[in-house]
């Protein structure tokens, strides 16, 4: 099967960007911050993007580029005779589908919020009011898997390519106009002090363990979320600097979520810390109250949507590519029964409030914290070590190649200097906290 190329390098960092830009930025992330104590949680993140981060988006970036294949068989494609890396490549399969079976979902209330708000209906409904409603969660859930699926069904440069670029643009256009309307409140001062100075008493294991989690979260990285454009790309460019330009773009859009948030959760009198619904029933209460605010409210739903499409267009086509690479499917064909499969599996979230009753760890968890623990606390960290341990060390692909690819082309390159953080920092924080956040998890 002849491998698909972007139509240019800023198809490319959209792309990247747009996988990485999402739910994990603007729903997840303000929600972590809030709970793990605002400019606390924003300072470990910051350094666990910077050493952790952009090493391993490096890292699959190169493994994509070099493989030129899917990441379900990057691995063996680049392994050495003997090896046995190539299990690898179904684990990032599966973590890529277990992601869908939640987000997806997600995404899908993010349209149904603004299907209310643009209709007038945004008085008198909440997020509890919605998981309850099996029929509401169902549809919307079949509406991001058919948008996402028609979209994907194009070639890569006129469907995925052409749509992520545009949606970026307006993505970024809508959180400018939305922070600038946040800091024009009355508690902007006050929740900006909050989301941005460190109190470093609050800072212990269990906000360095979110703040890894969320790093990874954010980026799609460990399970070849990104090594799938990777391999879309040519070698007129580096990598490292390529990682830094999505690293970068991608924290500006959390940095701006928070930004847009928690300046009006302190002017409404509002809880920073709560849980899944913060975005839906708190951000619902903001524009409820203010001048304008089905306006406001339509404008920052639709910024959600463009910023969760995005993950679910990504990491869609990092199912169909996988998919198509098994089985030598077409485009078309592969993206309706992949499309198939991503509602038939979401579906245990979609009616996981309301039908399908699971608690699978401690008293109020669901399907929806089932499907993230497999992802975020499992498949993310334990993929970006296995990618860490495989680029940088002689029972894998090596230090030396890896260098190669992450090194050819023109722009910012891995120094040399930077190996022992690459091979051993990188592996040895991420094993420590990751160790930690298993002890500590609130099983039941």
């Amino acid at each position: 099967m002849k491998r698909e190329r972007l139509g240019s390098r800023l198809g490319f960092i959209m792309l990247s960007v747009g996988c990485a830009i999402g739910c994990g930025n603007v729903w997840k992330f303000p929600r972590m911050c809030g709970q793990n104590g605002g400019g606390s949680f924003m300072l470990v993140y910051f350094i666990c993007l910077i050493l952790l981060g952009i090493p391993v988006l490096v890292m699959e970036f190169a493994i994509g580029r070099a493989a030129q294949t899917s990441p379900l068989y990057m691995y063996r494609k680049l392994q050495k005779p003997g090896q046995k890396w190539g299990a690898f490549g179904w684990i990032c399969l599966i973590g890529n589908i277990a992601l869908m079976a939640f987000y997806a979902v997600v995404c899908g209330w993010l349209i149904y919020f603004f299907y209310r708000f643009v209709t007038g209906q945004n008085q008198g409904f909440g997020f509890a009011m919605m998981i309850a409603r099996p029929e509401v969660n169902v549809f919307f859930l079949l509406v991001t898997v058919v948008i996402a699926f028609v979209v994907l069904s194009f070639n890569i440069q006129s469907g995925l390519e052409r749509v992520t670029k545009i949606m970026m643009i307006l993505l970024m256009l809508l959180m400018l106009v939305l922070a600038g309307r946040s800091l024009m409140l009355a508690g902007a001062a006050e929740g900006m002090t909050f989301y941005l100075k460190p109190d470093f008493s609050k800072i212990d294991g269990s906000v360095i363990v979110g703040a890894m989690n969320q790093a990874f979260f954010t980026l799609s990285a460990g399970m070849g979320g990104m090594a799938i454009f990777g391999s879309y790309i040519d070698k007129k460019r580096s990598l490292m600097g390529e990682a830094v330009n999505v690293v970068a773009l991608d924290t500006l859009v959390a940095v701006l979520a928070g930004v847009i948030i928690f300046p009006s959760c302190f002017t409404y009198g509002l809880e920073v810390n709560a849980g899944p619904s913060l975005l839906f029933d708190t951000m619902a209460t903001v524009f409820n109250n203010m001048a304008g605010g089905r306006l406001w409210g339509a404008l920052f739903f639709l910024f959600m949507i463009f910023a969760a499409l995005s993950t679910v267009f990504g990491v869609c086509e990092n199912i169909l590519a996988m998919v198509r690479e098994l089985t030598g499917w077409s485009r078309a064909k592969g993206s309706v029964i992949c499309g198939i499969g991503v509602f038939v599996l979401g579906l245990t979230t979609a009616l996981g409030f309301s039908v399908l009753h699971f608690q699978p760890f401690a008293e109020g968890t669901t399907w929806l914290d089932f499907w993230d623990f497999i992802v975020s606390t499992n498949i993310l960290p334990l993929g970006s070590l296995v990618l860490a341990l495989f680029c940088c060390n002689k029972i894998g692909w090596g230090w030396d190649k890896f260098l190669q690819e992450a090194n050819t082309g023109t722009g910012l390159k891995v120094a040399r200097w930077m190996k022992p953080v690459f091979r051993f920092v990188v592996p040895g924080l991420i094993l420590v906290i990751y160790v930690y956040g298993l002890v500590t998890f609130r099983w039941k």
